[in-house]
């Protein structure tokens, strides 16, 4: 049985004190829950994050790392630096990184690569634009991105999945869960292709604008094991009824 998984990603947002105030709202009193759940802050906040939740059964990770392991890339945080602070976890080839900073389905791969070699777990995200989607080439997008980022990768043992379509992101918009689900059986899949990987191990999360008000009914989807959380992971208690959903 797969165990759900429950992501917050924070982006570009929060303060110290923000950062400090949302953690408190989440480990005190922690809820219980068969959720496994981790919060992913800006790179200034993770050293924070990592202290608070040290007790608790919180996890930490990153949004984004370099594919290189050192050097002169300034600007840059390797895999390594990320696992000598405390964290557990890093979010790779989100939508956001592929518009904004162009990041190629090569250099997510690369990206990959120097995670799984420092020893991260990967939540790997692959999705369609709305004109992709129109278009009808949902399925050829989502499988090309899967496929290049995984192809030739030493381990894979412990990958995530986040399917999240692009037009959902952060618009209020939400892809229904049949419409989810069908995506999700898409990638299962498609993951049978891919040297070792098991797919019916795989955790598959949705990402796309999750609610507490849709979380059940996403959840309920035979290969929807969690998901991906934007705006909603930065309200403790609308967090903490989407894990409770999760759960």
């Amino acid at each position: 049985m797969r165990r759900p998984l429950v992501m917050g990603n924070w982006k570009m947002h929060g303060s110290r004190a923000s950062v400090g105030q949302l953690l408190d709202a989440l480990i005190r009193p922690e809820q219980e829950s068969a959720a496994e759940v981790v919060v992913c802050p800006a790179f200034v906040h993770l050293q924070q994050a990592v202290d608070v939740c040290e007790p608790s059964s919180i996890a930490v990770g990153a949004q984004d790392c370099s594919h290189m392991r050192s050097g002169a890339y300034t600007g840059e945080v390797s895999a390594g630096m990320l696992v000598d602070l405390g964290c557990r976890w890093v979010i790779l080839g989100h939508s956001e990184r592929r518009q904004y900073h162009a990041e190629s389905d090569g250099l997510v791969a690369a990206k990959l690569a120097a995670a799984l070699a420092a020893g991260l777990r990967v939540v790997l995200c692959v999705g369609e634009t709305q004109e992709e989607r129109e278009a009808g080439e949902a399925q050829l997008v989502v499988a090309s991105q899967l496929h290049a980022a995984l192809a030739e990768q030493a381990s894979l043992t412990d990958i995530v999945i986040a399917y999240e379509p692009v037009w959902a992101i952060g618009t209020g918009l939400t892809a229904t869960p049949e419409q989810a689900q069908q995506m999700h059986a898409f990638i299962r899949k498609e993951l049978v292709q891919c040297e070792g990987v098991i797919p019916e191990r795989v955790r598959l999360l949705y990402g796309g604008s999750v609610k507490a008000a849709n979380a059940s009914a996403l959840f309920g989807q035979q290969d929807i094991d969690g998901a991906l959380v934007g705006g909603a992971s930065l309200d403790a208690e609308e967090f903490r009824q989407i894990i409770a959903a999760a759960g």
